[in-house]
């Protein structure tokens, strides 16, 4: 990897659980556990490649449209998992982060959230950000309200001072957005940070989705030319 490019912040579009367990005969709820390994997976590798930010799109405020059932399940998964992995970002000393609406989530999940971002804060190896109950149209919805709510005069309104009002201000723009499963849209994904970010599309379902997959990713992003609007 030492002749690659390794972006150094990549966001992914984890899609395609429900179709990958749908071909199995399966149940969708298997579909998001076997998404959820492979979250593991490609956490553990891009910590490896190199990678400093990761953005995982966990939940998006569209998915709250699915049926009671997956929602509950999806919620379960994190009020199970997210505190059950703590010795895996020890050892890898992987700091969480979260972005997205907490206010608009069950308060034991908010609360989980808001604890392992905390536990974890201090570690320096990776960042993981957890896009959980996360719009961009929400996310900016949210920095202008702010904005309103502290007074800031019109004249002092600029893109930086917006860019402060994020959710994770201090966080670099994604250089490269992945999505899986053939989809080839951003639903809503970051849509103020990505304005110069590359894309990469997938056909391959989330669930399948190992080192060699993200590692061919990071070679396609190597071979593009970032020209951020100029020559």
């Amino acid at each position: 990897m030492s002749a690659i490019h390794v972006p150094p912040h990549v966001g992914i579009i984890m899609d395609g659980n429900g179709r990958w367990a749908v071909a199995r005969n399966q149940n969708r709820t298997r579909g998001h556990l076997e998404g959820l390994k492979a979250a593991k997976r490609i956490v553990a590798a891009a910590r490896e490649l190199g990678i400093s930010y990761l953005t995982l799109y966990t939940f998006s405020t569209e998915n709250w449209k699915r049926t009671q059932d997956e929602v509950g399940f999806l919620m379960g998964l994190v009020k199970q998992y997210l505190m059950k992995e703590l010795d895996f970002y020890v050892q890898h000393s992987i700091r969480i982060r979260h972005a997205g609406n907490l206010d608009g989530l069950p308060s034991d999940i908010a609360q989980e959230l808001k604890t392992v971002a905390d536990l974890t804060r201090t570690y320096t190896g990776m960042t993981v950000i957890l896009a959980f109950n996360y719009g961009g149209r929400d996310e900016i919805v949210r920095a202008i309200k702010k904005i309103v709510k502290d007074g800031v005069p019109e004249e002092a309104i600029t893109e930086s001072l917006v860019q402060s009002y994020l959710d994770n201000p201090d966080i670099p723009d994604p250089d490269l957005i992945i999505r899986t499963a053939s989809e080839k849209r951003s639903s809503n994904f970051l849509l103020w940070e990505s304005a110069y970010s590359e894309y990469y599309f997938s056909d391959k379902l989330w669930p399948d989705w190992d080192r060699e997959d993200l590692v061919a990713a990071i070679e396609d992003y190597s071979k593009r030319q970032r020209r951020f609007g100029g020559l």
